[in-house]
């Protein structure tokens, strides 16, 4: 039998986080990428506010070595909140204990950095025969702009796996997979979702089946587990789950349609050092406590280049 989702009972998140960081090293020889603050909040808690924000509250983080700080910030640190509250440093205890109550977290390691599409399937136990989110910590997505309550609304609509793609520039689709689509037919009423029929990773530029990207939020069912086990390594010799849904794309049962939703709003690159920096001035300017002054020093600071 098919082991399909259960259409309207989504609730669980995988969050791979397994990385080495190599890209910001030395900061990350001993703290993990995904604790690296963006203005006074690490990166990952970004990420599972999102999820939460959405009513997704079974968590689940697939960690590796060196990870054990993404446990503590999700778990209490009672002398601390004992410190706050003697000090009556409320607001500041209300802060830290934001991230204990957020959500369900759960961890499970993943023995060897094999990708993303191996990362996935150790879930496989956590997840069960229900559909689940994936969610990329390198991507960040404002709040004012969700984009999981469109992609579930897709998956109750359609079934089978809902992707978020955004629209890049030919020269830079090589640093993600791209998507081949086919517009909706405009009775179903959705704007902005397209039929994906087949998926590239990291293809040249002039080998990619459009310029749509996709991006770190993917709705899955539970059949990849099955494609994931039999996907070859492929690009860097690591499992990679492109490929994977690629084969989904191919099926019309045991997986159904896959779909996506072209996202159009404030997303915050973190990958880099470069998207690192722009996400924290840019969420640095819109802080109501930090924004006008750090805009007024910014000012005078870049008129002095």
């Amino acid at each position: 039998m098919p082991k399909r989702g259960k259409i309207g009972s989504l609730r669980k998140v995988v969050i791979p986080a397994a990385g080495m960081g190599t890209r910001f090293l030395p900061a990350t020889k001993a703290m993990p990428k995904e604790m690296l603050p963006v203005v006074d909040k690490p990166a990952i808690q970004y990420v599972v506010e999102e999820a939460t924000a959405a009513g997704l509250h079974e968590i689940l983080m697939v960690t590796g070595r060196n990870k054990r700080a993404l446990e503590d910030h999700f778990d209490r640190a009672s002398e601390l909140e004992t410190l706050l509250e003697e000090k009556g440093n409320f607001a500041l205890l209300k802060t830290v204990r934001e991230s204990t109550e957020l959500a369900h977290m759960h961890y499970v390691r993943q023995a060897h950095p094999r990708g993303l599409g191996d990362a996935v399937l150790t879930a496989e136990t956590f997840v069960g025969d229900e559909s689940f989110v994936v969610l990329l910590g390198d991507d960040l997505v404002d709040e004012r702009d969700p984009i999981l309550p469109t992609m579930i609304k897709v998956h109750e609509q359609f079934g089978g796996c809902v992707l978020a793609l955004m629209k890049v520039t030919p020269e830079n689709i090589s640093h993600y997979g791209a998507a081949a689509i086919l517009p909706l037919d405009k009775s179903f009423g959705l704007e902005n979702v397209v039929r994906i029929t087949g998926l590239v990773e990291k293809p040249a530029p002039e080998d990619a089946p459009s310029n749509y990207a996709v991006l770190g939020r993917y709705l899955l069912t539970p059949e990849i587990f099955d494609v994931l086990r039999e996907t070859k390594p492929g690009r860097g010799n690591e499992v990679q789950l492109t490929d994977a849904i690629q084969e989904l794309t191919q099926r019309s049962e045991n997986g159904g349609p896959v779909h996506g939703v072209i996202f159009e709003g404030r997303r915050y690159d973190t990958g880099d050092k470069l998207g690192y920096l722009q996400a924290t001035v840019q969420l640095a300017v819109e802080r109501e406590d930090l924004g006008p002054k750090f805009s007024e020093w910014l000012r005078d600071f870049v008129k002095g280049l």
